[in-house]
Protein backbone atom coordinates (compact mmCIF):
# COMPACT_ATOMS: atom_id res chain seq x y z
CA UNK A 1 0.00 0.00 0.00
CA UNK A 2 1.77 3.02 -0.97
CA UNK A 3 -0.04 6.84 -0.04
CA UNK A 4 -0.34 9.17 -3.18
CA UNK A 5 1.14 12.30 -2.66
CA UNK A 6 -0.19 15.49 -4.27
CA UNK A 7 2.43 18.17 -3.45
CA UNK A 8 0.86 21.00 -5.57
CA UNK A 9 -1.24 21.83 -2.73
CA UNK A 10 1.54 22.44 -0.24
CA UNK A 11 3.72 24.34 -3.17
CA UNK A 12 3.05 27.24 -0.97
CA UNK A 13 3.38 26.28 2.59
CA UNK A 14 6.43 24.08 1.64
CA UNK A 15 8.61 27.69 1.89
CA UNK A 16 7.26 28.89 5.23
CA UNK A 17 6.30 25.63 7.53
CA UNK A 18 9.58 24.99 8.22
CA UNK A 19 10.09 27.90 10.00
CA UNK A 20 6.57 27.82 11.64
CA UNK A 21 6.06 26.45 14.87
CA UNK A 22 4.87 22.78 14.33
CA UNK A 23 3.30 22.12 17.40
CA UNK A 24 4.58 18.56 19.69
CA UNK A 25 7.44 17.12 18.30
CA UNK A 26 9.71 14.25 19.38
CA UNK A 27 12.29 11.29 18.62
CA UNK A 28 13.97 10.85 14.91
CA UNK A 29 14.25 7.60 12.78
CA UNK A 30 16.51 7.02 9.85
CA UNK A 31 16.89 4.10 7.37
CA UNK A 32 21.02 3.42 5.79
CA UNK A 33 21.31 1.67 2.91
CA UNK A 34 24.73 0.74 2.23
CA UNK A 35 26.27 -1.66 0.13
CA UNK A 36 25.93 -5.73 -0.46
CA UNK A 37 22.74 -5.47 1.83
CA UNK A 38 23.93 -4.20 4.45
CA UNK A 39 20.80 -2.13 6.14
CA UNK A 40 20.88 -0.44 9.34
CA UNK A 41 18.01 1.29 11.09
CA UNK A 42 18.63 4.26 13.73
CA UNK A 43 16.00 5.84 15.98
CA UNK A 44 16.35 8.80 19.06
CA UNK A 45 14.24 8.85 21.88
CA UNK A 46 13.14 12.79 23.06
CA UNK A 47 11.42 13.11 25.89
CA UNK A 48 10.91 15.08 28.79
CA UNK A 49 11.65 12.68 31.61
CA UNK A 50 13.67 9.65 32.49
CA UNK A 51 11.43 6.91 31.23
CA UNK A 52 13.55 3.83 33.14
CA UNK A 53 13.95 2.08 29.78
CA UNK A 54 15.44 -1.65 30.09
CA UNK A 55 16.32 -4.01 27.47
CA UNK A 56 13.89 -7.28 27.49
CA UNK A 57 14.44 -10.36 25.61
CA UNK A 58 10.95 -11.89 24.78
CA UNK A 59 11.07 -15.59 23.56
CA UNK A 60 9.11 -16.99 20.85
CA UNK A 61 6.14 -18.93 21.56
CA UNK A 62 5.16 -16.57 24.55
CA UNK A 63 1.45 -15.99 25.11
CA UNK A 64 0.71 -12.28 24.97
CA UNK A 65 -2.13 -10.11 26.10
CA UNK A 66 -3.05 -6.72 25.67
CA UNK A 67 -3.80 -6.04 29.18
CA UNK A 68 -7.40 -4.34 27.79
CA UNK A 69 -10.62 -4.39 29.39
CA UNK A 70 -11.28 -6.37 26.03
CA UNK A 71 -8.12 -7.57 25.41
CA UNK A 72 -6.30 -9.17 21.99
CA UNK A 73 -4.39 -11.85 23.11
CA UNK A 74 -1.50 -13.39 20.90
CA UNK A 75 1.34 -16.15 20.61
CA UNK A 76 4.37 -14.62 19.82
CA UNK A 77 5.68 -16.53 16.30
CA UNK A 78 9.40 -14.50 16.75
CA UNK A 79 11.46 -14.09 19.80
CA UNK A 80 12.65 -10.31 20.01
CA UNK A 81 15.49 -8.20 21.88
CA UNK A 82 13.10 -4.53 22.75
CA UNK A 83 13.60 -1.35 24.64
CA UNK A 84 10.82 -0.87 27.08
CA UNK A 85 9.73 2.29 28.23
CA UNK A 86 8.20 2.71 32.13
CA UNK A 87 8.42 -0.42 32.76
CA UNK A 88 5.14 -0.76 30.73
CA UNK A 89 5.35 -0.71 26.81
CA UNK A 90 7.59 -1.11 24.00
CA UNK A 91 8.70 1.50 22.31
CA UNK A 92 11.55 -0.01 20.06
CA UNK A 93 13.07 -3.17 19.18
CA UNK A 94 14.36 -5.32 16.61
CA UNK A 95 13.52 -9.46 16.15
CA UNK A 96 15.13 -12.50 14.90
CA UNK A 97 14.18 -12.30 11.54
CA UNK A 98 15.80 -8.44 11.42
CA UNK A 99 12.63 -7.04 11.53
CA UNK A 100 13.00 -3.71 13.48
CA UNK A 101 10.03 -1.42 15.57
CA UNK A 102 10.16 2.21 16.28
CA UNK A 103 7.03 3.66 17.83
CA UNK A 104 7.62 7.64 17.69
CA UNK A 105 5.24 10.31 19.20
CA UNK A 106 2.97 11.79 16.84
CA UNK A 107 0.34 14.80 18.11
CA UNK A 108 -2.44 14.62 15.19
CA UNK A 109 -3.08 10.53 15.72
CA UNK A 110 -6.58 10.03 16.54
CA UNK A 111 -7.63 6.63 17.73
CA UNK A 112 -10.78 4.86 16.09
CA UNK A 113 -14.07 5.27 18.63
CA UNK A 114 -15.38 2.60 20.02
CA UNK A 115 -18.65 2.21 18.53
CA UNK A 116 -21.66 -0.50 19.45
CA UNK A 117 -20.78 -2.55 16.41
CA UNK A 118 -17.67 -2.71 16.50
CA UNK A 119 -16.52 -5.87 18.57
CA UNK A 120 -13.13 -6.20 17.83
CA UNK A 121 -10.32 -6.51 20.99
CA UNK A 122 -8.63 -3.90 21.97
CA UNK A 123 -4.80 -3.35 22.01
CA UNK A 124 -2.95 -0.40 23.55
CA UNK A 125 -0.25 1.34 22.18
CA UNK A 126 1.89 0.26 24.64
CA UNK A 127 1.49 -3.31 23.12
CA UNK A 128 1.64 -2.58 19.44
CA UNK A 129 5.41 -2.44 18.69
CA UNK A 130 5.52 -5.79 20.21
CA UNK A 131 2.58 -7.41 18.51
CA UNK A 132 4.72 -6.62 15.38
CA UNK A 133 8.04 -7.52 16.50
CA UNK A 134 6.17 -11.22 17.21
CA UNK A 135 4.04 -11.59 14.71
CA UNK A 136 5.71 -10.66 11.45
CA UNK A 137 9.54 -11.26 9.62
CA UNK A 138 9.13 -8.72 7.27
CA UNK A 139 7.56 -5.64 6.35
CA UNK A 140 5.55 -6.76 3.51
CA UNK A 141 3.58 -9.14 6.06
CA UNK A 142 2.91 -6.72 8.59
CA UNK A 143 1.54 -4.57 5.86
CA UNK A 144 -1.16 -7.11 4.72
CA UNK A 145 -1.59 -8.69 8.82
CA UNK A 146 -2.32 -4.61 9.85
CA UNK A 147 -4.06 -3.67 7.42
CA UNK A 148 -6.85 -6.26 7.89
CA UNK A 149 -7.01 -4.22 11.97
CA UNK A 150 -7.49 -7.70 13.79
CA UNK A 151 -7.91 -5.01 17.01
CA UNK A 152 -9.16 -1.44 17.86
CA UNK A 153 -6.40 0.82 19.03
CA UNK A 154 -6.76 2.59 22.22
CA UNK A 155 -4.66 5.32 23.46
CA UNK A 156 -2.96 5.86 26.82
CA UNK A 157 -1.86 8.25 29.35
CA UNK A 158 2.22 8.16 29.74
CA UNK A 159 3.21 8.50 33.57
CA UNK A 160 4.17 12.27 32.91
CA UNK A 161 0.61 12.65 32.77
CA UNK A 162 0.79 13.16 28.73
CA UNK A 163 -1.14 11.76 25.93
CA UNK A 164 0.31 8.46 24.43
CA UNK A 165 -0.24 9.13 20.80
CA UNK A 166 2.57 7.36 18.26
CA UNK A 167 2.90 6.32 15.01
CA UNK A 168 5.00 3.28 14.15
CA UNK A 169 7.94 2.72 11.79
CA UNK A 170 8.92 -0.82 10.49
CA UNK A 171 12.09 -1.72 8.74
CA UNK A 172 13.33 -4.99 7.29
CA UNK A 173 16.44 -6.67 5.96
CA UNK A 174 15.67 -6.22 2.62
CA UNK A 175 15.39 -2.22 3.51
CA UNK A 176 11.25 -2.69 2.88
CA UNK A 177 10.15 0.03 5.15
CA UNK A 178 6.29 1.19 6.70
CA UNK A 179 5.12 3.74 8.37
CA UNK A 180 1.42 3.54 10.26
CA UNK A 181 -0.75 6.16 11.59
CA UNK A 182 -3.89 6.46 12.75
CA UNK A 183 -5.30 10.02 11.24
CA UNK A 184 -8.99 10.84 11.80
CA UNK A 185 -9.81 7.55 12.94
CA UNK A 186 -8.51 5.61 10.31
CA UNK A 187 -5.56 3.56 9.85
CA UNK A 188 -3.07 4.86 7.01
CA UNK A 189 -0.19 3.25 6.13
CA UNK A 190 2.90 4.70 3.78
CA UNK A 191 5.07 1.40 1.98
CA UNK A 192 8.00 1.55 0.46
CA UNK A 193 11.84 1.49 0.62
CA UNK A 194 11.76 4.95 -0.13
CA UNK A 195 9.97 5.78 2.89
CA UNK A 196 13.83 6.02 4.73
CA UNK A 197 13.02 8.99 7.42
CA UNK A 198 10.07 9.59 10.30
CA UNK A 199 9.82 12.24 12.69
CA UNK A 200 6.48 13.77 14.53
CA UNK A 201 4.26 16.57 13.63
CA UNK A 202 2.68 17.19 11.12
CA UNK A 203 1.37 14.09 9.70
CA UNK A 204 3.53 12.00 7.38
CA UNK A 205 2.68 12.94 4.25
CA UNK A 206 3.07 16.23 4.87
CA UNK A 207 6.77 15.81 6.36
CA UNK A 208 7.46 14.49 2.57
CA UNK A 209 6.15 17.87 1.16
CA UNK A 210 8.42 19.94 3.77
CA UNK A 211 11.35 17.99 2.35
CA UNK A 212 11.16 18.44 -1.50
CA UNK A 213 11.54 22.34 -0.82
CA UNK A 214 14.79 21.28 1.55
CA UNK A 215 15.92 19.00 -1.54
CA UNK A 216 15.99 21.58 -3.86
CA UNK A 217 18.33 23.73 -1.82
CA UNK A 218 20.51 21.14 -1.34
CA UNK A 219 22.40 19.82 1.74
CA UNK A 220 25.70 21.33 1.46
CA UNK A 221 24.48 24.99 1.17
CA UNK A 222 22.34 24.64 4.03
CA UNK A 223 19.78 22.68 6.23
CA UNK A 224 17.44 23.61 8.76
CA UNK A 225 19.25 23.18 12.64
CA UNK A 226 16.63 23.76 15.29
CA UNK A 227 14.75 20.82 17.24
CA UNK A 228 11.82 21.04 15.53
CA UNK A 229 10.33 17.68 13.86
CA UNK A 230 10.13 19.27 10.09
CA UNK A 231 13.87 20.82 10.40
CA UNK A 232 15.21 17.52 11.43
CA UNK A 233 13.19 15.41 9.14
CA UNK A 234 15.20 17.44 6.74
CA UNK A 235 18.44 16.48 8.29
CA UNK A 236 18.34 12.89 8.66
CA UNK A 237 17.04 13.08 5.10
CA UNK A 238 20.05 14.42 3.81
CA UNK A 239 22.98 12.80 6.12
CA UNK A 240 21.50 9.08 5.93
CA UNK A 241 22.12 9.31 2.02
CA UNK A 242 25.30 11.98 2.30
CA UNK A 243 27.41 9.47 4.81
CA UNK A 244 29.75 6.82 3.47
CA UNK A 245 27.29 3.95 2.00
CA UNK A 246 29.38 0.78 3.09
CA UNK A 247 29.24 -3.20 3.22
CA UNK A 248 31.42 -3.35 6.57
CA UNK A 249 29.00 -2.99 9.34
CA UNK A 250 31.08 -0.92 11.72
CA UNK A 251 31.56 1.71 9.01
CA UNK A 252 27.40 1.44 8.07
CA UNK A 253 26.41 1.74 12.30
CA UNK A 254 29.44 4.32 12.79
CA UNK A 255 27.90 5.92 10.11
CA UNK A 256 24.30 5.57 11.28
CA UNK A 257 25.00 6.41 14.64
CA UNK A 258 26.53 10.06 13.79
CA UNK A 259 23.39 11.04 11.78
CA UNK A 260 21.18 10.05 15.02
CA UNK A 261 23.33 12.31 17.01
CA UNK A 262 23.32 14.84 14.30
CA UNK A 263 19.74 15.20 15.13
CA UNK A 264 19.59 14.48 18.33
CA UNK A 265 18.52 17.17 21.04
CA UNK A 266 20.83 17.87 23.86
CA UNK A 267 20.99 17.44 27.33
CA UNK A 268 18.79 20.34 29.70
CA UNK A 269 17.26 21.38 26.36
CA UNK A 270 13.38 21.33 26.32
CA UNK A 271 9.64 23.74 24.88
CA UNK A 272 7.86 24.54 27.60
CA UNK A 273 4.08 23.29 27.70
CA UNK A 274 5.67 20.55 25.52
CA UNK A 275 7.20 17.64 26.82
CA UNK A 276 8.17 15.80 23.99
CA UNK A 277 10.24 18.52 22.30
CA UNK A 278 12.42 17.61 24.92
CA UNK A 279 16.40 16.11 25.08
CA UNK A 280 17.37 13.20 23.32
CA UNK A 281 17.16 10.13 26.15
CA UNK A 282 18.45 6.90 24.37
CA UNK A 283 19.23 5.99 21.07
CA UNK A 284 19.14 2.78 19.02
CA UNK A 285 20.55 1.41 16.00
CA UNK A 286 19.40 -2.13 14.17
CA UNK A 287 21.58 -3.75 12.19
CA UNK A 288 19.50 -6.00 10.06
CA UNK A 289 21.49 -8.11 8.17
CA UNK A 290 24.00 -8.83 11.39
CA UNK A 291 21.21 -9.08 13.88
CA UNK A 292 22.62 -6.58 16.34
CA UNK A 293 20.64 -4.27 18.27
CA UNK A 294 23.13 -1.37 19.75
CA UNK A 295 21.68 0.81 22.73
CA UNK A 296 22.89 4.11 23.61
CA UNK A 297 22.06 6.48 26.62
CA UNK A 298 23.05 10.24 26.37
CA UNK A 299 24.06 9.36 30.22
CA UNK A 300 26.43 6.96 29.53
CA UNK A 301 30.15 7.21 28.35
CA UNK A 302 29.35 4.00 26.23
CA UNK A 303 27.38 2.07 23.90
CA UNK A 304 25.45 -1.37 24.98
CA UNK A 305 25.11 -3.73 22.30
CA UNK A 306 23.29 -7.45 21.77
CA UNK A 307 24.14 -9.90 19.16
CA UNK A 308 20.54 -11.61 18.93
CA UNK A 309 22.70 -14.47 16.74
CA UNK A 310 23.94 -15.81 19.63
CA UNK A 311 20.74 -15.58 21.77
CA UNK A 312 18.14 -18.84 22.39
CA UNK A 313 14.47 -17.25 21.54
CA UNK A 314 13.61 -20.93 22.20
CA UNK A 315 14.26 -21.03 26.19
CA UNK A 316 10.62 -20.09 27.84
CA UNK A 317 10.71 -17.15 29.83
CA UNK A 318 11.12 -13.36 29.63
CA UNK A 319 15.15 -12.49 30.83
CA UNK A 320 15.81 -8.54 30.85
CA UNK A 321 19.05 -6.55 31.07
CA UNK A 322 19.12 -3.77 33.77
CA UNK A 323 20.46 -0.56 31.62
CA UNK A 324 18.21 1.61 34.40
CA UNK A 325 20.11 3.05 37.05
CA UNK A 326 23.21 1.35 35.62
CA UNK A 327 24.65 4.32 33.52
CA UNK A 328 28.26 2.62 33.29
CA UNK A 329 27.28 -0.60 31.20
CA UNK A 330 28.81 -1.17 28.32
CA UNK A 331 30.28 -3.05 25.41
CA UNK A 332 28.23 -6.87 24.36
CA UNK A 333 25.81 -7.90 26.94
CA UNK A 334 24.49 -10.32 24.81
CA UNK A 335 25.19 -13.18 27.75
CA UNK A 336 24.05 -11.09 30.69
CA UNK A 337 20.59 -10.66 30.21
CA UNK A 338 18.54 -12.45 33.52
CA UNK A 339 15.43 -13.98 34.15
CA UNK A 340 12.57 -11.70 34.86
CA UNK A 341 8.52 -11.16 35.15
CA UNK A 342 6.77 -9.82 32.32
CA UNK A 343 6.21 -6.23 32.89
CA UNK A 344 2.41 -4.98 32.07
CA UNK A 345 1.10 -3.24 29.53
CA UNK A 346 -0.25 0.44 30.27
CA UNK A 347 -3.45 0.58 29.70
CA UNK A 348 -6.51 3.27 29.51
CA UNK A 349 -7.51 4.13 32.90
CA UNK A 350 -4.92 2.16 34.85
CA UNK A 351 -2.83 3.91 37.31
CA UNK A 352 0.30 5.09 35.87
CA UNK A 353 3.40 2.77 36.88
CA UNK A 354 5.67 4.35 39.00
Amino acid sequence: MRTRLCLSATVAAAFLMPFGNRGADACTRALYFGKETQTVTGRTMDWVEDMRSNLYLMPRGMKQTSDTETPFTWTSVYGSVITSIYEGGTADGMNEKGLVANMLYLAETEYPAATAGDTRPTISVAAWAQYALDSYATVAEAVEGMKKEPFRMVPVTAPSGHAGTVHLSLSDPSGDSAIFEYIAGKLVIHHGREFQVMTNSPTFDKQLALNEYWKSIGGLVMLPGTNRASDRFARASFYINATEQSANPREAVAAVFSVMRNVSVPRGVSTPGQPNIAATLWRTIGDHKNLRYYWESTFSPSIVWVDLKKLDFAAPGVRKLQLDGNPDLGGDQTANFKPAAMFKYLVPGAPAHP
